[in-house]
């Protein structure tokens, strides 16, 4: 892997690999951090794959700047809970509350990004072990445990072990996506692998899922762009 720059307004940073499986020069812009990456095949010179890169420049620039932006939560910003806009409010008490439209957050607001994303983690939890101990009773199997993370590879895991793993972030997203990559993980009790049968388990406790993989592939990148740090 290497690494090279376009130099221009602004300079374009390429990460440059190469796959035994590729037959072309496929060009990747990440959703989530900007990075640009190209994957070449064995009989192609870096030299080849810059000047590649070069006449896609301008169509890459344009790119980056559409990107979504960041949002960095605070007093005032909105953010997606169960698929909903909920603003930001200064709340009055000791407790985090989720009311109508709002989403009030009490105490100074240097602190609001910190309890924002502890409420998160709590519910995210709470529906996540919910929808698994629902779809593992359906499925007639069992886990042994279950962990919330901030992936961004993936929206959920299962082990060999029967650990079942989630991204917190799921519960920013419509309850029936939530639902859906739950279902897909406990399918994996029965099945490790994306074999027919493992598909056909998922639409057997779940119903049909093109609907919420769809969501997933087009409207799951922005749930990253929600940040709680500086």
């Amino acid at each position: 892997m290497a690494e090279q720059a376009l130099k221009g307004h602004p300079d374009i940073f390429l990460t440059i690999r190469r796959s035994a499986q590729a037959r072309r020069i496929t060009l990747r812009i990440s959703q989530l951090d900007g990075r640009v990456s190209l994957t070449l095949p064995k009989d192609i010179t870096e030299v080849v794959a810059i000047e590649f890169a070069q006449q896609k420049a301008p169509w890459i620039r344009k790119h980056l700047e559409c990107r979504l932006q960041n949002v960095f939560v605070g007093i005032g910003k909105e953010i997606p809970i169960s698929g909903r806009m909920r603003l930001i409010s200064k709340g009055l008490g000791r407790s985090v509350q989720l009311k109508d439209e709002c989403f009030y957050v009490p105490g100074h607001e240097a602190t609001v990004p910190r309890k924002v994303l502890g409420y998160l983690k709590v519910l995210a939890r709470d529906r996540l072990a919910a929808a698994s101990d629902y779809y593992a009773s359906k499925l007639g199997y069992s886990y042994s445990g279950i962990s919330i993370r901030d992936t961004r590879s993936r929206w959920g895991s299962c082990s060999s072990a029967g650990r079942l793993m989630y991204s917190w972030r799921l519960v920013m997203a419509p309850p029936d996506v939530l639902n859906y990559v739950a279902a897909h993980e406990v399918a994996h009790l029965a099945h490790m692998d994306h074999s027919p049968k493992f598909w056909k388990e998922v639409k057997t406790i779940f119903g049909p899922y093109k609907d919420q993989r769809q969501w997933l592939r087009i409207e799951g990148t922005a749930l990253h762009r929600y940040r709680f740090d500086d």
